[in-house]
Parts: structure tokens; sequence; C-alpha cells
């Protein structure tokens, strides 16, 4: 039996309710949103077209540039247009699809960051058998499942969130569409859709997150007693460097909004956290994979030179 809604689209109320500020944030979303596409745009073409560059390091890495573009993209077009716009609508097949491409980037994105931990561990704790392990075809498999994992978990709560009946409200308190903003306007019971965001979207979130730190952990160990060089393990963890950071970016505000409970914060800090994962930690990866890579400068010089 299909389930009939009364609300047939919502409207989105923003970042911010102050008039005032709306033509100043449109121009700061939108140099963000510039200088994300642009940032990992460049950061894919030179993996690409680099042979140097071709080892699974970089094959993981283009796929996070492809997925923090993709991953903005999704909600910066119609934040942009609404700081513009006096109708700030969305329809519900709108916002259902919002709500899908979101978790399913931001589900994948954070597998992948795990995939590009245990990378690291097999690059400096079995350097030997790295080639072997972490062969073209085995980056491959990884990288299509964990996107295939993240479709998937996205489809389940947007099935779930699209058969709950919304009759009251139509405004959702932040600026895209999400799982608990939608909640707090469902009608019916929805204690299944908080379960199925606690535990499968906790699971997913922390279940990366604990093979991550168990990947950095397991390197630090390894080093220390296999070398007992400062040296060597700065000089090889300076590698990690630069992932560690992405990863610290990207879960913690994660963290904060899906494993917390509903009470435990109010909207605006919800959407000063959204912010964060959305809109600032795409835009700062490739700065921090090119200002602190040498072989990622080294290609875009070679890169540069090409087209001059």
């Amino acid at each position: 039996m299909l389930n009939q809604t009364s609300v047939t689209e919502f409207l989105l109320l923003g970042v911010t309710d102050i008039q005032v500020l709306q033509p100043v944030l449109f121009v700061v979303f939108l140099a963000i949103y510039i200088v994300n596409v642009a940032g990992n745009g460049v950061i894919m073409m030179v993996v690409t077209s680099d042979p140097k560059l071709h080892s699974p390091m970089y094959f993981f890495l283009g796929n996070l540039s492809c997925l923090d573009i993709c991953y903005s993209t999704v909600t910066l077009p119609k934040v942009l247009k609404n700081f513009l716009s006096i109708h700030k609508t969305i329809s519900l097949l709108g916002c259902i699809s919002q709500l899908h491409f979101f978790h399913f980037l931001g589900s994948t994105e954070a597998m992948l960051l795990a995939v590009m931990a245990f990378d690291r561990f097999v690059a400096i704790c079995k350097p030997l058998r790295y080639t072997l392990i972490m062969s073209h075809q085995v980056c491959t498999q990884m990288a299509v499942t964990i996107w295939i994992i993240g479709f998937f978990h996205a489809l389940l709560h947007s099935v779930m969130t699209s058969r709950l009946n919304f009759c009251g409200s139509n405004h959702i308190h932040h600026f895209f569409c999400d799982v608990k903003p939608l909640l707090e306007l469902a009608c019916g019971n929805t204690d299944l859709n908080e379960w199925l965001l606690h535990s499968v979207t906790g699971a997913i979130a922390m279940g990366p997150f604990s093979l991550t730190f168990l990947s950095y952990f397991y390197i630090i160990i390894y080093l220390f007693f296999k070398t007992r060089s400062c040296s060597m393990l700065h000089k090889a963890l300076s590698t990690c460097a630069s992932h560690f950071m992405v990863v610290v970016l990207f879960y913690a505000p994660v963290v904060f909004t899906y494993i917390r409970p509903a009470s435990g914060s109010s909207m605006d800090q919800e959407r000063i956290i959204a912010i964060m994962y959305s809109v600032i930690t795409p835009v700062l990866n490739p700065l921090i994979y090119t200002l602190r890579n040498k072989e990622v400068e080294g290609a875009l010089r070679r890169v540069i030179r090409r087209r001059l």
C-alpha cells in the first residue's frame, strides 16, 4: 500500500535567516565551491596524466578528489541559488534525491579513507609484498566495492525516509535535505528510521574510523620496534600526515552529527558542523595533499610545463 503524503515540497531555511548576510555568504560559498572544483579537478588531471603517479596511493587520491567534487555539488549549487532567491523550496522528490546522493558520497568517502589508511599500512609495514597485495586489480575491486556499499547504504535511508508521512510543517531547519531534519517533520513513528541512522550510519562512520586508527597505530608500533629510530619514524609518518589530517577533518564532524543523540545539539550547531564536512573539508583536501606532497607538486609542475 502506497504511503500518502500531504507535503509535496519543503522550504529550506538555509544557513542563516539574516537577509543582509545572504549576498556576502553567496560570494564566500561560491568562492569555496570554485576552489573545490578547481583544486580537486587539478588533482584528478595530474593523477591520471602523470605516469609517475600511477600507483595505488594516487589511484585512491583520484577517487577522493572525484568524491569531493560530487559531494559538494550535491548541496552547494542549491545553497547558492537559495542565497539569491525568495522561493527556497525543494520538491519532495528533489529532497529525497539530495538526501540519497549526500549519504551515498559521504559514506563512500568514509570507507575510502579507511582503504587509503590500509594502503599506507601495507606500503610501510609490508613493503616487499606491497605490489602483490595492492595490485591494480585489487585496488579497482576495493574502489568499486566501497562505491557500491555507499550506494546501497544511501538507498536504505532514502527509501525509508520516502515512506514517512509529512503532514505538518514543511520548514527544514537546514541548508540541505538530511535524514535528521526530515525525521523531525514526520508525523508517524520514526523509531526505525532513527535506529537505522544511529546503528547503520554509525557503523559506516565508526567502522572505517576504527580501521584507520588501527592502521596508523600499527604503523607507529611497527616502526618503533623495527627501527628504533625517531628520524626514520618521522620520515615514514610524514607520508601519512596529510591523510591523517583529512581523516580528522572528515570524521570529527560526522561523528558529532550522526552518533550523538538528537537532543544533544541545537539546529545551529548541526548547520555549523554540516558546513565543516560538506563545504570546508572538500576544499581543504587538495590544499593539504598538494602543500605536503612533493610528488604531487612535481607532477603538477610537469603538467604545467607540458601545457605551456
